[in-house]
């Protein structure tokens, strides 16, 4: 059987720490007076912590020193750290694990490409770090999604060819990135939001073992 490597955004993919984003996002956006709404809280989605905050400032119509400006932005991870730190195994998004431990039993490549700096701690606070061959993180690029250098470095951890790569996303950034990267995209929730995925599924649920041999089998597999 062929091997590829099938790389894994995390937030919103395998864990929903979005809803801890959006509280340490809220409360600093309050703190400056700008409103905050789940709406712009989609459009942080897989975008680094120093434009997310370029981009609520500018909603805000606020510009700050960069000494305040590195100042918020390590409030807001501080606010995070605190929100993650209670983080355990009932994190994880359904059938997570299943579709983590298939890969395992049919030899494929496992890597991380998240925008995340916290990847690795909420890994192994989810007990899952064990199945990743690669995990490749906000610590180790300078581009953020919509740039594919996060998802190309992961391939390179396991000698994989872009085109034998693919990738789970649940932000348009994310497939984007997939998809300028060469890679098979394929969206994790709304489609109507991710509708430039090569494929599309609401939850890990929704995807069956027979898809992802279908994925290993061959470049384009059939919708099962």
């Amino acid at each position: 059987m062929n091997k590829k490597c099938f790389i894994f955004d995390l937030d919103g993919v395998i864990v929903d720490t979005a809803k801890y984003h959006f509280q340490a996002w809220k409360s600093l956006a309050n703190d400056l007076g700008i409103d905050f709404n789940i709406d712009q809280n989609e459009q942080l989605k897989g975008v680094s912590r120093v434009k997310s905050l370029e981009k609520i400032l500018k909603w805000g119509g606020i510009s700050l020193s960069a000494d305040e400006f590195e100042n918020r932005m390590n409030q807001k991870n501080a606010n995070y750290l605190d929100y993650i730190a209670h983080m355990d195994t009932s994190e994880l998004l359904p059938d997570v694990e299943r579709v983590l431990e298939f890969l395992t039993q049919n030899n494929q490549f496992i890597t991380l490409g998240s925008a995340s700096k916290n990847a690795r701690p909420i890994l192994d606070k989810v007990k899952i770090t064990g199945f990743f061959d690669a995990i490749v993180d906000g610590n180790d690029v300078s581009k953020a999604k919509p740039n594919p250098e996060v998802f190309l470095k992961a391939a390179r951890q396991t000698k994989s060819e872009p085109e034998n790569c693919i990738v789970f996303e649940d932000s348009l950034a994310g497939i984007q990135a997939a998809n300028a990267a060469g890679m098979i995209s394929v969206g994790i929730g709304n489609s109507a939001i991710l509708q430039e995925a090569k494929y599309n599924f609401k939850d890990f649920l929704s995807l069956k073992n027979e898809f992802i041999i279908e994925l290993i089998k061959e470049h384009n597999p059939h919708r099962l």
